[in-house]
């Protein structure tokens, strides 16, 4: 890369740093992510342009930011609120791009999941399995459809369930990032995309089928009771697992392997937020979804307040959070 263009590209954020260093307070580990980000790109630049005013500059911006973490080295005790509050959605907010990919896929993959079971018979029972399907059958000619939900014993449901999805977002987010400490070099994120391309599917051939048995509503009506959480938090960790693999395949201008370290450090972030909208998510299929009694109006309510949470501390919750601090660096 050109010095002007490697310039051109970081400058506009190498100005925000120093804004950020002047402030009275400034946030110690946002300091030390700054620090790391200078300091790639002061390896950059010595490597590419020694001896020239951008590294002397770049030498110089590192040397303050790294005075700056030394005066404000004791850790918040806020710590912990502050991850929740800030830290998971300034995640999401930088990676919106690849939430907004990972939801595609799985939208697209939902649609071929659909179209796939209306003109193949056998589809459905490839997807989801004969015993699951003449489980199902029995059922609904029992009728009692959704009875699924309530074969189970309530907590052991909530915990099985619970420790299940947590499980499978690792995965998802683990195929596109590190398993074991070995980078996936064959995978990237298409391992995570695989996954998600694996779900869309089964939920979309699932969805189907209920469609052709008349009770498309009704199963929508209870099923979306939980999954409107889980399903939300399955595609986000696609995205967290995007994030990893897409940090490999796109370093930008760090060396490659620091761009997947700093990529798997987002990614981790990203779907330990995911955690407690886990547990809510198996909470609700334990216990709530199998109300089939339940007025509609409380399941459309249940089904709304889910999903304006996920809407609200994933999509405008960070929008916000961002174009606050967006103001105040304009402020300072």
């Amino acid at each position: 890369m050109k010095q002007s263009l490697f310039v051109k590209t970081n400058q506009q954020r190498w100005l925000e740093f120093e804004q950020l260093i002047v402030q009275k307070n400034p946030d110690p580990d946002v300091l030390a992510d700054l620090f790391i980000q200078i300091t790639d790109d002061l390896s950059y630049a010595s490597t590419q342009y020694p001896n020239t005013d951008t590294t002397r500059y770049l030498n110089h911006l590192a040397s303050k930011i790294h005075l700056a973490i030394y005066k404000n080295k004791q850790e918040s005790k806020s710590r912990f609120i502050t991850f929740w509050t800030e830290e998971v959605p300034n995640q999401y907010y930088k990676h919106r791009k690849h939430v907004l990919i990972s939801f595609l896929v799985f939208f697209i993959s939902c649609l071929i999941g659909a179209l796939s079971a209306a003109n193949d018979d056998t589809f459905i029972r490839l997807v989801l399995g004969d015993q699951y399907v003449d489980m199902t059958l029995n059922n609904i000619e029992n009728g009692q459809p959704m009875n699924v939900y309530a074969s189970a014993g309530q907590e052991t449901m909530f915990f099985g369930i619970t420790i299940n999805n947590i499980r499978v977002s690792f995965i998802a987010f683990l195929w596109g990032g590190i398993i074991g400490g070995v980078p996936l070099f064959l995978f990237f994120s298409f391992g995570t995309a695989f996954l998600l391309f694996q779900n869309g599917i089964m939920l979309g051939s699932f969805q189907y089928f209920f469609y052709q048995k008349g009770l498309l509503l009704d199963s929508a009506l209870t099923i979306w009771i939980h999954g409107t959480i889980e399903i939300s938090a399955i595609v986000l960790a696609g995205a967290a697992g995007i994030v990893a693999g897409n940090s490999f395949l796109f370093p930008g201008t760090y060396k490659r392997m620091d761009s997947l370290k700093k990529g798997f450090k987002d990614g981790l972030k990203m779907i330990i937020g995911l955690v407690p909208f886990f547990i809510i998510a198996g909470f609700l299929e334990s216990f709530v979804t199998r109300l089939f009694g339940m007025p509609t109006f409380l399941k459309i309510g249940i089904i709304g307040a889910s999903l304006f949470l996920i809407i609200w501390y994933f999509i405008w919750y960070p929008y916000k959070l961002n174009n606050s601090h967006a103001k105040q660096l304009r402020k300072s």
